[in-house]
């Protein structure tokens, strides 16, 4: 028997709510003997005692974890809005709630399980999807609530629909990679969370991800760029491309990092609108491509930043954690990628207290983030995940732990990475707005976010901004330039018209400015008077006169060919046609009358 992919033959239109074929028996239902119970009843039948049609529920999503989990959301965000079914941020409204889970951390699953306790006690029906059901099957929070697993998100709609009806489904069954081409509701109309693998090739001893995501599976690269040329053609500004392990990439299909990032920077736009992002790439497997890496992060298209995780600085934690590189080629990235690559700012993480580290191995990773200054650290705890080799070694006591996290907290906050940056002037691209609500979120080329003022049109946009004032963790710009893209297609040149020289030096005449087809690429001006502020400030659009001389080429060879005069052949052909029409009306009439 197919999966629920088999029933999306075009997926660009959603089915006709409640139109279902019989349901695979591989989904593993269980149905419940016992009666409903007046609650769930409820929400199958509306107050007139009609049934509720299948596919026209509201469902609230809930996601917790990295990137990759919101991939999996929108995915699945995507398949049951194309199957007719309403989605909302209000769980009060909700008939059914879907929480995509995290095992990484242990406040993460702590907050799915505070989730799901209010789910059951508001007495809705419940759908747990992602790494912790999947990597935690017998979870006893977990039971008699429907579950769908990582590799399974391409089913959600059926799992949706039979929990709907009271009963208990489970997909864990591990199976080919979920179709890159499935519907999809992004969170950010303008980001594209693009996976380009699942699972790492690691083995670290505090992970419970391996459990969950499973060994490395890499999608092609003619898929990958497939989705890219189709998201760029969506509109989406920025594609992060997102995995366990970004650097492993390719490794199980004979393919690398390198050979993937050339393929997809070639299928974006040359004018920049569209920018990559590399995902978190672990050292071990970056360490042979480092200058390919770093040619790709050169590319116009491709922000220069980088997440790295080095976890601890000390080289006996590491072996510890079994993380298969020493500190010294963590150091070799990051002083290579720095060397090459104009601008470039990685990212780094940090696990405080993992088992056995000492005063020194703990000083031996402050001194690292001292040397380095890294803009964005991202410090947490040591949490024992259960079924890890970690969760069985010796703990270092929670105070100390609290202690070192603290104080290495204080140390990376002391850190100013972005003085000098007030008086520049950045080219960002514009893509959310700020929590505030007031400012616009943009990113420089080195992805350091910059607040800038201004109305929501500008959301999608590339902009030229001076940065006014800067803070710890982004800056402060005024708008000087919106970037925007005009093509014009130049009519073909007249008698009167120029050649174009050998030089492509621009070509005019006095009547039209034609010669070949080529990209002109407008700037908004934004001006403001000095008394104004910022969000007064006005988009002025330039005219082109080159558009208007083109038309009026057009439109004079319209008209001659209107005002052209028949020849013999024409007359001819018209004779034969209204006499073949002579002959039609008689024959009719003689037989009608």
């Amino acid at each position: 028997m197919g999966d629920i992919e088999d029933l999306f033959v075009d997926r660009s239109g959603g089915l006709p709510a409640g139109f279902r074929l019989p349901l695979p028996p591989a989904v593993g239902i269980k149905p419940r003997n016992k009666k409903l119970n007046g609650s769930l009843q409820e929400y199958l039948s509306s107050s007139d005692g009609v049934v509720k049609i299948p596919g026209t529920q509201t469902i609230y999503i809930k996601t917790f974890g990295c990137s990759h989990n919101q991939s999996d959301s929108e995915y699945m965000a995507g398949q049951l809005s194309a199957f007719g079914y309403n989605l909302s941020e209000n769980p009060d409204e909700a008939d059914l709630w879907l929480i995509n889970t995290c095992t990484v951390k242990s406040p993460s699953q702590s907050a799915m399980e505070t989730l799901i306790s209010k789910c059951r006690s508001a007495k809705k029906p419940l759908v747990v999807a992602g790494c912790v059901p999947q990597g935690s099957r017998d979870l006893k929070g977990l039971e008699g609530v429907s579950v769908v697993g990582v590799q399974q998100i391409d089913r959600v709609v059926e799992v949706v629909e039979e929990t709907l009806k009271g009963h208990e489904v489970r997909l864990l069954t591990r199976k080919l990679l979920p179709s890159l081409d499935l519907p999809k509701v992004r969170k950010n109309k303008f980001i594209e969370i693009l996976p380009i693998n699942v699972g790492c090739l690691g083995a670290c001893t505090y992970c419970k991800t391996k459990h969950a995501r499973g060994h490395l599976g890499s999608y092609t690269v003619d898929s990958l760029v497939d989705r890219v040329r189709t998201v760029i053609a969506d509109g989406v500004k920025e594609i992060w491309l997102s995995s366990e392990d970004t650097g492993a990439y390719g490794r199980d299909i004979g393919v690398n990092l390198p050979i993937l990032l050339n393929s997809l920077v070639a299928e974006l736009p040359p004018d920049g609108s569209t920018m990559l992002r590399i995902g978190m790439t672990n050292p071990p497997y970056i360490l042979e491509h480092l200058e390919q890496i770093a040619d790709a992060l050169c590319h116009p298209c491709v922000y220069t930043f980088l997440h790295v995780p080095v976890q601890s600085g000390s080289d006996t934690i590491l072996t510890a954690m079994n993380r298969e590189y020493t500190v010294n080629e963590f150091r070799k990235v990051v002083d290579t990628l720095m060397e090459l690559v104009p601008g470039m700012q990685i990212a780094t993480d940090i696990i405080c207290g993992f088992p056995g580290e000492t005063d020194e191995d703990f000083e031996q990773t402050v001194n690292l983030i001292k040397e380095y200054k890294f803009a964005q650290v991202h410090i947490s705890q040591f949490y024992p995940r259960p079924g890890t080799p970690a969760a069985r070694m010796k703990k270092v006591p929670s105070n100390v732990v609290k202690q070192r996290s603290r104080e290495l907290t204080a140390i990376f906050e002391s850190f100013t990475p972005y003085l000098g940056y007030e008086g520049k002037i950045e080219r960002i691209w514009i893509t959310d707005i700020a929590t505030d609500g007031t400012h616009l979120v943009g990113h420089t080329k080195g992805y350091i976010q910059v607040l800038v003022e201004g109305p929501k049109s500008l959301l999608g946009a590339s902009a030229m901004v001076k940065i006014t004032s800067v803070g710890r963790w982004s800056v402060f710009g005024d708008v000087l330039e919106v970037l925007e893209k005009q093509t014009i297609t130049n009519a073909s040149a007249s008698e009167e018209g120029c050649a174009c020289s050998a030089t492509k030096e621009t070509c005019c005449s006095k009547q039209t400015e034609v010669c070949e087809e080529r990209t002109v690429t407008e700037s908004k001006l934004v001006e403001a008077n000095g008394n104004q502020n910022s969000n007064e400030l006005l988009l002025r659009k330039r005219k082109i006169p080159m558009q208007k001389e083109v038309v009026e080429v057009n439109e004079k060879q319209e008209t001659s060919l209107q005002v052209q005069k028949w020849g013999f052949v024409d007359a001819v052909l018209l004779g034969g046609f209204v006499c073949s029409l002579l002959i039609i009306i008689i024959i009719v009439f003689s037989i009608l009358f």
